[in-house]
């Protein structure tokens, strides 16, 4: 490998996946990030919830809306009458009827509509939170997964640098000018390589499994990595994050629209001291076989009626306590939307300062890296004019990869920090449009 080309990769380590492209042939194309974040999205079962879920906020919204849309039944039957004519709804029997019903004003109906248009805008933000949800674990894992590779391959260039340097220290040993125990200490490095070498190739295994359940791919395909840059936009100050979290975290939105429903739902209780208003029509085509003429002095085969019916509230005892429960619930949602606010403020506050942090830590790692490279060229000069053994090579170089793995780690933390704070303040999503 390269050492000082890899340097000039360091400002931005992503990862990138060549799946097979068909279960036949062992060929495979690569797949962007947003390709992968895409096929995670179409694949993924809590989407497709949650798409559910919005469907039937929509559906449920449409119908308690639709006792305000206009109705119209007709029908017919047969019914042997002796005496009064009537039906068991207490209308006079018909051959053919046709009723329309439409209602008006009505503050109670009107109150619960408006209210499921509030939550199913809330449902859709759950979507869209969900998807977020899903892109941010694609992208987590899609970057863990280039980091380990990357990782990886260090470790097993360690491997050999390590077997270097105990089988020169054994050899020492062997001539008398190494205390045996040198060779320990050797022995313990390499066991300590070789637990993180089995620590990765576990981590590796899970997440090319969580990959595989992600894309809908089969469990024991093999997922190739190659590097592709992240773009992402330096961090706002920290007023300015979390001003903008409170304007468009997903969480308080949807808190927000709870309790507008609510607030809709007070209303329209409130204003049950109003008349409700409805408009009605009916006709009915009547036949003498149901003794109409024997009661009634004109018989009258068509007949209609158009109106409006209007309820007048005199005395209700419910209505008091109907207004009690909104207006008890309004008050816990909006506690709740307070304390959301809060938590959000604090939880920008607390990814901001880390991510500070991540980016010291990210630069000093950097330059630990640059100076164990540096350390390995003076190190081999050294060892090239003879002031240098093939153990202290070795050292720098396996010191060389542990910076290298230090700054991967460090550069993968800053990352997956920035994807977190993007997903607080809802601008996630934006990120693979």
């Amino acid at each position: 490998m390269n050492e000082t080309r890899w340097l000039h990769c360091i400002p931005l380590l992503a990862a990138c996946f060549v799946i097979p492209a068909t279960l036949a042939a062992q060929e495979s194309e690569p797949l962007t990030l947003k390709q992968t974040v895409d096929l995670a999205l179409r694949n993924s079962r809590e989407v497709a919830l949650a798409q559910v879920r919005y469907n039937v906020a929509e559906n449920t919204a449409r119908v308690n809306a639709s006792a305000f849309r206009p109705s119209l039944y007709t029908g017919s039957g047969a019914a042997y009458t002796y005496g009064f004519p009537q039906t068991p709804a207490g209308a006079a029997p018909s051959i053919v009827n046709l009723s329309y019903v439409q209602t008006i004003f009505n503050p109670s109906l009107r109150g619960q509509a408006l209210a499921a248009n509030e939550r199913t805008e809330a449902q859709r933000l759950e979507l869209e939170k969900t998807r977020n949800s899903v892109m941010l674990q694609t992208t987590s894992d899609y970057l863990e997964l280039g980091k380990v590779r990357h990782s990886l391959e260090l470790m097993r260039n360690q491997r050999q640098s390590s077997a270097r340097i105990l089988n020169f220290t054994r050899q020492r040993i062997n001539e008398g000018v190494e205390l045996p125990i040198e060779g320990t200490r050797a022995e313990l490095v390499e066991a300590r390589l070789e637990q993180r070498i089995v620590q990765l190739e576990s981590r590796e295994r899970v997440l090319q499994h969580e990959f595989a359940a992600l894309l809908g791919m089969p469990a024991d395909r093999r997922i190739e990595v190659e590097s592709e840059a992240l773009s992402l936009d330096e961090p706002q100050r920290e007023s300015d994050l979390i001003e903008r979290a409170l304007r468009t975290n997903l969480e308080l939105r949807q808190a927000n629209y709870e309790r507008r429903a609510r607030e809709r739902r007070l209303a329209g209780e409130i204003g049950t001291k109003w008349p409700t208003v409805d408009l009605f029509g009916q006709y009915g085509l009547f036949a003498r076989f149901n003794n109409f003429d024997d009661y009634f002095r004109r018989f009258q085969r068509n007949n209609f009626n158009v109106g409006l019916q209007v309820r007048i509230p005199i005395v209700s005892g419910q209505r008091s306590d109907s207004v009690a429960l909104p207006r008890g619930e309004l008050t816990a949602s909006e506690m709740e939307l307070k304390n959301k606010q809060q938590n959000v403020e604090l939880e920008v506050g607390r990814q901001y300062q880390r991510l500070r942090e991540l980016d010291a830590g990210r630069e000093v790692a950097r330059l630990e890296l640059k100076l164990a490279q540096e350390n390995v060229q003076v190190i081999q000069a050294r060892f090239e004019e003879g002031r240098a053994n093939l153990r202290d090579v070795e050292r720098a170089r396996l010191d060389e990869n542990d910076k290298w793995a230090s700054f991967l780690d460090s550069d993968y933390d800053r990352q997956k920090a920035r994807l977190d704070l993007l997903n607080i303040t809802g601008d996630l999503g934006q990120l693979f449009r």
